[in-house]
């Protein structure tokens, strides 16, 4: 089985702080951390990390501690009205936490502009050695894989992608073919999670699956396998599994060893010989 590396994605465990959530990464086992910078919503807490904060210094402080990676930081959106300049103080702490990635959300209607704002942002991130990746998903004007391909394509830029989450390729309908047909460099990591087969009918079910009850890998009806051969075998994987039900009676760590021990056994079963 190809070795893969393992990233604890901060919507996991979105109850801890920056720090705390380093520290359940390195407990669970895992060999980085996905931490959220900006929060994906207005009703989501705002940690104060951005900048000369005393919360940056204790989560620096605890990836020296425990020696876990941060791989990704989240989220920018470029929407209509996107200041890219603006995001220059998120990038430069992302930087100064070790981070490879930052996730993009496509928010403007507008996919010639998306492209634009996006090649703007990968300039601007270049100097720090990150990679802007742009991540799909259906409520979004970035609807699925084949959009996501082609403002990327547009963008012109080598330090950007794409970042695939099963839950959000599933939803669109996205095929393994065409992932299987993209190119290889378009790939730096892959989410992880599960989901019922039965897609939801409606908005309002389709984002409360996705926010806040996935399933643990390996428990739904999502073709994990057929994803996982359809990319690199050697990506790093993003456990985003947020589980609110779940939450209520296994605290965070327990949550995170659960779900490595869950993706370790899909990654098995996939790459078992036949």
């Amino acid at each position: 089985m190809p070795r893969r590396k393992l990233s604890l994605s901060a919507l996991t465990i979105l109850e801890l702080t920056p720090p705390q959530m380093v520290e359940c990464a390195a407990l669970a086992g895992y060999d980085y951390i996905g931490l959220r910078l900006l929060p994906a919503t207005d009703t989501e807490v705002r940690h104060e990390i951005i900048g000369a904060t005393a919360l940056k210094r204790e989560t620096l402080a605890a990836l020296k501690d425990t020696g876990i990676g941060v791989l990704d930081t989240e989220i920018l959106r470029l929407k209509p009205d996107t200041d890219v300049a603006a995001y220059e103080p998120m990038l430069e702490t992302a930087a100064e936490l070790g981070a490879r990635y930052v996730l993009v959300a496509g928010n403007d209607a507008d996919e010639a502009r998306t492209a634009e704002r996006l090649a703007a942002l990968c300039d601007l991130a270049k100097p720090y050695g990150l990679s802007p990746s742009l991540e799909p998903m259906p409520w979004t004007e970035a609807k699925d894989i084949v959009q996501g391909a082609r403002i990327v394509k547009a963008s012109g830029r080598a330090n950007t992608g794409l970042i695939v989450d099963p839950i959000h390729f599933d939803r669109a309908g996205s095929s393994t073919e065409t992932l299987r047909q993209l190119p290889r460099e378009y790939f730096g990591y892959v989410q992880f999670c599960d989901a019922p087969a039965e897609r939801p009918a409606d908005l309002d079910t389709l984002l409360y699956q996705a926010r806040c009850e996935r399933m643990i890998p390996g428990e739904g009806g999502i073709d994990l396998a057929g994803i996982l051969r359809a990319l690199p075998d050697d990506l790093p994987l993003s456990v985003e599994v947020p589980m609110q039900q779940w939450a209520k009676t296994a605290n965070a760590l327990e949550r995170a060893t659960r779900l490595r021990e869950a993706s370790l056994s899909v990654l098995e079963q996939t790459y078992a010989p036949s």
